[in-house]
């Protein structure tokens, strides 16, 4: 499996926000501009909040496993994989949401003076944030599940693969 890699998420990041600037600029010329949701926001921290607690799971999981504790439950690896792919998939759209909220975020600083667009522009600047949370919380959960590379494990059939 593939890491996250910060360069493509920078990208997404980017190209969402670019496209969104653009987009709510044009909508704002032709009619009104939809609402920042306040949901957003919230929405990706809990997000974030749930991958940072499968994270810190996980990790006291695969430590109780690595030090042979008695009782521990150990990791499947088909179990930290899944979890590894929901976190690059939370990552990435992490990604594209915080850059469209991004975009929409900087087009609005030019009506700080209207409270209504002011009350949107924090939203999405909030959203922005919680989106890098969940970006880190993502990169943390791939740290967690990383295979060693040095070999150091001594599971059956690791010196196989």
């Amino acid at each position: 499996m593939k890491q996250l890699r910060v360069r493509t998420l920078a990208g997404l990041f980017v190209v969402a926000g670019l496209l969104s600037w653009a987009a709510a600029r044009l909508w704002n010329s032709v009619g009104t501009l939809p609402r920042v949701p306040l949901a957003a926001p919230i929405v990706l921290a809990v997000i974030a909040v749930v991958l940072l607690a499968t994270a810190i799971s996980l990790r006291a999981r695969l430590r109780a496993q690595r030090e042979r504790r008695p009782g521990a439950k150990g990791v499947e690896p088909l179990m930290a994989a899944r979890a590894v792919v929901f976190g690059q998939a939370s990552a990435l759209v992490a990604a594209l949401v915080s850059g469209m909220y991004g975009g929409v975020g900087v087009f609005l600083l030019e009506f700080l003076d209207l409270p209504e667009r002011r009350d949107q522009a924090y939203y999405a600047g909030f959203s922005v944030i919680t989106g890098i949370g969940v970006i880190a919380a993502a990169f943390f959960l791939e740290r967690v599940c990383k295979l060693p590379e040095n070999g150091d494990d001594d599971s059956p059939g690791a010196a196989a693969a």
